[in-house]
């Protein structure tokens, strides 16, 4: 079996990746001569744990391979994966000039072999709007001609950033859309090997399968997006979320999943697949309320949580010339991934009224520093990040964030604010502590020590 995957972003390559070290021949295709060169000398464009050694060792044994030859490669190849990106316009609607280029690429190649090749199977693992397989497959055939054998399948990732290694090696599912019977048995054969836990493989119509991604992740997105409603109604009420997220999730109709208060959601996926949603509804003629509404929330959350900053200095002399440290950069943990990200929300607010702001994140600065420039000091530590600061805001749960030197860091703060967007301590310790403590659907707290 060979495959080849179309985009060495972060699905194309950890899925090639993950198909070559079960000994398949895998092709990592991108125009991009740059990072292709990086990639040849073993240096990883993205930051995921263990995917930098699984290169390594399967590019050496001459399984994984990388190359900017659109021509041999698909030539070569017995399927095709499209990983490329599909971003989301300013109109809301779903980018698909990449998924297209892909498919002229294809049929060019197919065609050149002529009617007598084996067929090959190209496969969408971009998450697309549902009917974009079918339409890919139909662009295909009008430039191939009648004669020239092929098919198309669907194939969603569902890999969580951080953990993708575990997630494609031992994933909880696998959706395949198909509409010729014998592609179903391909998919079988191919991810058997992951498979070995019991977890199934759902083969199915195309389009249920490219819905199955959609319907995912605008489910979670609207897990958080309701915890954080709920966080802002204790807040009104005096209640406290945690108190009442335990009460909650102790129902096993409910779960613990996905509820937990902060600053909502961010990234590649959930903004993107539930924008589109919306987007998919509009143009079926469909209002799709919850959807939009799960939206709504999200994006208001971020400032729903800068405007407590704004009231807590709003008596010391307002934000001008003071100076925030901002822990975490990144939407997660374990990932340096900044898109969509509530931190440079936060940051770029705090931009907007004259504070002074310090990053840090222990794998994702150089990509915020990237995006602000000067504008955003980068500090080598917590506490580096802490010196100096009126205030930190907490924006990802980073382990190393979760039991500080909070007597080093209350010597190094100019004042004694910590803003947790996560919700990382007890209430009544930062008390304690002499700290005050702003977090998310829990009443805020005056340090004892503060006078």
């Amino acid at each position: 079996m060979r495959m080849t995957m179309v985009g060495t972003g972060y699905v194309g390559l950890v899925t090639g990746v993950c198909f070559s070290n079960t000994g398949v021949e895998v092709t990592c295709l991108d125009i991009d001569e740059s990072k292709i060169a990086k990639l040849r000398e073993g240096i990883c464009p993205i930051y995921e744990p263990g995917l930098t050694e699984l290169m390594e060792r399967n590019h050496a044994a001459g399984r994984l391979r990388y190359s900017t030859d659109k021509t041999e490669a698909y030539r070569d190849a017995d399927m095709v994966f499209v990983c490329v990106g599909t971003p989301t316009g300013p109109d809301g609607q779903t980018n698909l000039s990449y998924i297209n280029g892909a498919a002229d690429d294809f049929a060019d190649a197919i065609k050149a072999l002529g009617p007598d090749q084996k067929p090959k199977v190209i496969v969408m693992k971009s998450t697309v709007p549902v009917g974009t397989t079918l339409a890919v497959k139909q662009r295909i055939r009008d430039r191939v001609g009648p004669e020239i054998p092929f098919a198309v399948a669907d194939n969603p990732e569902f890999l969580k950033e951080g953990d993708a290694i575990s997630d494609f090696n031992k994933p909880y599912r696998v959706v395949v859309g198909v509409d010729e019977d014998w592609v179903g048995e391909v998919f079988r054969d191919i991810y058997d090997p992951f498979v070995r836990n019991g977890h199934p493989i759902f083969i199915m119509d195309i389009l249920s399968s490219e819905m199955v991604k959609y319907a995912s992740n605008n489910f979670l997105a609207t897990k958080i997006s309701f915890i954080n409603e709920m966080a802002n109604l204790c807040e009104r009420y005096g209640a406290n979320i945690n108190r009442v997220r335990e009460g909650m999730c102790a129902d096993a109709r409910i779960g613990h999943q996905f509820l937990y208060p902060g600053l909502g959601y961010g990234g590649s996926c959930f903004p993107k697949d539930t924008t589109a949603c919306i987007m998919m509804g509009e143009n079926a003629g469909l209002d799709m309320m919850l959807s939009r509404a799960v939206h709504e929330v999200n994006q208001k959350q971020r400032d729903r949580f800068f405007d407590k900053v704004l009231e807590y200095f709003a008596d010391k002399g307002g934000l001008s010339g003071k100076r925030l440290a901002f822990w975490g950069l990144a939407f997660k943990p374990r990932t340096d991934d900044i898109r969509q990200v509530p931190a440079l929300t936060l940051v770029r607010k705090a931009l907007e009224h004259g504070i002074e702001c310090v990053g840090f994140d222990p794998v994702a600065a150089s990509n915020a520093k990237a995006e602000f420039g000067d504008k955003l000091t980068i500090a080598d530590s917590i506490y580096a990040a802490a010196e100096g600061a009126d205030g930190i805001v907490i924006c990802t749960d980073w382990d190393e964030f979760k039991s500080p030197d909070f007597p080093r860091l209350a010597s190094v703060m100019r004042g004694p604010a910590i803003f947790d967007g996560r919700n990382l301590y007890r209430r009544p310790d930062m008390a304690t502590l002499g700290f005050d403590y702003i977090s998310v659907g829990r009443g805020p707290v005056e340090g004892s020590t503060n006078g």
